[in-house]
C-alpha cells in the first residue's frame, strides 16, 4: 500500500509539471498506457527504484489534472491567432547599468513609431528593433555597455485573442512547434496578446509555415468539435 501511494504522488508531481500531459488528460485524448510509458523513466528516477508498469498505468488513470482548459482551450486560442513576420531585425544585449537604462528609455521615447521592443532582466537589457536603426541606436551606448549584438534576424509575431492571457499552455505550444522544426529561438517576449519570437532570417520560411500549419490544424479541430464530430 505504501508503494502504491508513493507511486501515485510521484506520478501526480510529474504530470502537474507538464501542461501538455495535463491537457491530454483533461480533454481525454491522451492514451493512459502511452503516458505511463513516457513518464516511467522520470517516475523511477524520482522514486529511486523500478516500478511495476501496471501500477504506473493505474496511477495515471487516477490523476485529476490541475489544468482546466478555458473554453475552446489551447486549440481555440491558437485557431483564432494570426502570424506576421518582420524581417531585417537586429538585437542588442546590454549590461543593466543606470546609464544604459536611461539611454534605453530615451530611445523608446524617440522611436515610438518604429518597431522596437525592450525587455530587462536582473542583469541585462535586451533591445529588438529594425536593423536600419542598428548603427544609430548603438551610438547611444558605450561599447562597455554592449554584451552582444546580432543582425540578420526576423521577428515572428503571433497575435492571439485576449483569452491567451488566461489559457495556460498556448505559448508553450507555439515554442514547441518551432523547436520541432529545429529552429533556435534567439529571443522572445510576450506582450499582452502578442507573442514575439526572434529567429535567424534563414529560418523564417519553415517557421512561418509550421506556425500557419499549426493554426490551420487548430481551426479544423475546433470546427469539428463544434459540429460534434469529435466525441467527448
Amino acid at each position: 500500500m505504501v508503494n502504491t501511494i508513493s507511486i501515485s504522488k510521484v506520478v501526480k508531481g510529474v504530470i502537474d509539471n507538464d501542461l501538455s500531459l495535463q491537457d491530454a488528460l483533461s480533454r481525454k485524448y491522451g492514451n493512459y498506457t502511452a503516458i505511463a510509458r513516457l513518464i516511467k523513466p522520470k517516475v523511477e528516477k524520482d522514486l529511486g527504484r523500478k516500478v511495476n508498469f501496471d501500477s504506473l498505468v493505474t496511477s495515471v488513470k487516477r490523476i485529476k489534472p490541475r489544468f482546466q482548459p478555458a473554453e475552446g482551450g489551447i486549440e481555440g486560442v491558437i485557431g483564432r491567432s494570426v502570424v506576421n513576420v518582420r524581417t531585417d531585425v537586429a538585437k542588442l544585449n546590454l549590461d543593466k547599468s543606470k546609464r544604459a537604462l536611461e539611454s534605453a528609455r530615451n530611445i523608446l521615447a524617440t522611436y515610438q513609431e518604429e518597431f522596437l521592443q525592450v525587455s530587462e532582466s536582473y542583469s541585462a537589457i535586451t533591445m529588438i528593433f529594425d536593423q536600419k536603426l542598428l548603427e544609430e541606436i548603438h551610438k547611444k551606448f558605450n561599447d562597455d555597455d554592449v554584451l552582444d549584438e546580432q543582425s540578420d534576424l526576423a521577428a515572428i509575431i503571433v497575435h492571439s485573442p485576449k483569452e491567451i492571457v488566461r489559457t495556460p499552455g498556448v505559448v508553450l505550444t507555439i515554442y514547441t512547434k518551432i523547436a520541432e522544426n529545429h529552429v533556435n529561438i534567439e529571443d522572445t517576449v510576450s506582450c499582452f496578446t502578442d507573442t514575439i519570437v526572434v529567429i535567424r532570417m534563414d529560418d523564417v520560411a519553415r517557421t512561418f509555415s509550421s506556425l500557419t500549419d499549426l493554426i490551420s490544424e487548430c481551426r479544423a479541430k475546433t470546427k469539428k468539435r463544434q459540429r460534434g464530430v469529435i466525441s467527448k
